[in-house]
């Protein structure tokens, strides 16, 4: 199969549109995507019982040249199997035909890559968790989702309607003026598309290739560095020295009162119960969509204001210093937790990581070992500790004293520039050589030292040995280090 390959100039971008269908089209939505999901159920299915077999055999004693051979997990080869088995399997014979067969083949694709997923993994190719063996999908728990990759897939002349295979005309919520223009122009063509459902609507995503020009940014020359938290959002400090707050909307905090309101009454109705088999009350179904419809409102307020902070960081610095922040840790703080969470700290990331190459900026990443709040930027001093709860950056070198998030906001934008030199910005090769400060690279001990006394302190205390490390470092020393 031919690789594709894009145009130069040209590049792949999603446009997302909410759908309004009527009640025939939504029974259509929901078969169509129930069809994947019987897909991927089939296919893992078929693939785990030679699996199974061959085990059973083993224990049978039967030579390995006789045993069941083992079945490739190739799309190809699952749309083959898949498609001899539609016609006699009791599961799909009386009704198969009443969905497009791109509905099938987005189940068959998407086992075929939890299968390599899977194999990756066990084989240590794959970073990340070790994956597991693809389960099937529950019909109460599995995502909606159907991709339409060949068929009639267009947007009408009005802008407000949009055809699919087998599903027909359906309308949009919001005009599609954007790609209409420029799929007339020649400038734009779409690739696939995606329907799914998600926060009580149905939505369509135009998987699309595009052409588009650089777009140069206001202050091409200037760095900025941003440090991400709770009580301000993101605190920028540029190359020029100044200092930008922006508020932490705090969409949740707001929201909770009103939120709890609707749990109580979702609490007080006859709700779903998997043990018993009881269904949930007509009341009870009622109060959950109201509850939802905030949970919804939420997510949308926040997606809508992390990409309009983004947008505007990224329009105007050529240069932008992150850092590399361990979320999954510090989500592990019960106190933080919900805050952090609803901040949005990875998404901020990955918005500007991306939009960075979509205006062919710079984006420096600081190692996640970089003491940005520790340091002085000033002298270039380096704490030894500084807990979470101090908010003010006192140095014992020099008599500055400032917000501990503008302190850091501005050792981050000093890396914009030292990031070419190898002091530890992640990615760099010198970065990867550097050892870790506080005998950070050291394993972690399997069992704890005995408590029982000794001959050196009383009680069994374990004397500390004071190096180098407990003193204040200089930021050129912190930057070799780190």
């Amino acid at each position: 199969m031919k690789k594709f390959q894009l145009q130069p100039g040209f590049v792949v971008q999603a446009y997302r549109f909410a759908l309004d269908p009527n009640a025939a089209q939504e029974r259509a939505l929901r078969s169509h995507c129930g069809a994947a999901r019987a897909a991927y159920n089939w296919a893992v299915s078929w693939m785990t019982a030679s699996w199974w077999q061959r085990k059973a055999e083993a224990t049978y004693g039967i030579p390995e040249d006789q045993v069941t051979k083992w079945r490739p997990w190739t799309l190809p080869v699952l749309r083959k199997a898949f498609n001899e088995a539609k016609r006699t399997d009791p599961r799909f014979a009386g009704w198969w035909e009443e969905n497009s067969k791109e509905a099938y083949n987005t189940g068959l694709s998407n086992a075929a890559a939890a299968f390599d997923n899977y194999a990756k993994s066990k084989n240590g190719k794959r970073k990340g968790r070790a994956m597991g063996a693809p389960r099937r999908k529950s019909k109460r728990k599995a995502r909606l989702s159907c991709r339409f990759t060949t068929g009639t897939i267009r947007v009408g002349t009005d802008g407000r309607h949009v055809t699919l295979p087998r599903l027909g005309t359906i309308r949009v919520h919001e005009r599609a003026h954007g790609l209409r223009e420029g799929i007339t122009a020649g400038t734009a063509r779409i690739l696939s598309a995606t329907v799914r459902h998600e926060r009580g609507r149905w939505f369509v995503s135009f998987q699309a290739e595009v052409k588009r020009d650089l777009v140069r940014v206001a202050r091409p020359d200037a760095a900025a560095g941003i440090d991400l938290g709770v009580k301000h959002l993101a605190v920028m400090a540029d190359s020029a020295g100044q200092i930008r707050y922006e508020p932490n909307p705090k969409h949740l905090d707001v929201s909770l009162k009103l939120l709890r309101l609707h749990s109580r009454r979702v609490s007080r109705r006859q709700g779903p119960d998997q043990r018993t088999g009881q269904k949930p009350s007509k009341p009870w179904e009622k109060a959950n969509a109201e509850r939802n419809k905030v949970h919804h409102r939420v997510a949308n307020l926040r997606a809508d204001a992390l990409h309009k902070l983004t947008t505007r960081i990224r329009a105007e610095y050529g240069t932008v210093v992150i850092e590399d922040l361990n979320v999954a840790g510090i989500l592990k703080n019960r106190h933080l937790a919900r805050r952090i969470a609803d901040a949005g700290f990875g998404e901020i990331r990955r918005q500007l990581t991306y939009k960075g190459r979509r205006n062919a900026t710079r984006t420096v990443v600081a190692s996640r070992w970089y003491p940005s709040s520790k340091t002085c930027s000033n002298c270039g001093a380096v704490k030894a500790k500084l807990p979470l709860h101090v908010r003010v950056f006192d140095c014992d070198e020099c008599p500055l004293v400032m917000d501990r998030d503008e302190n850091s906001a501005h050792n981050l934008v000093a890396l914009a520039v030292a990031s070419t030199t190898g002091t530890g910005v992640a990615g760099d090769l010198e970065a990867a050589k550097a050892s870790k400060p506080r005998e950070a690279n050291r394993k972690t001990r399997a069992t704890r030292p005995s408590r029982k006394a000794g001959p050196g302190r009383a009680g069994g205390a374990i004397p500390t040995p004071r190096g180098k490390e407990a003193r204040d470092r200089t930021q050129a020393e912190a930057l070799t280090l780190w």
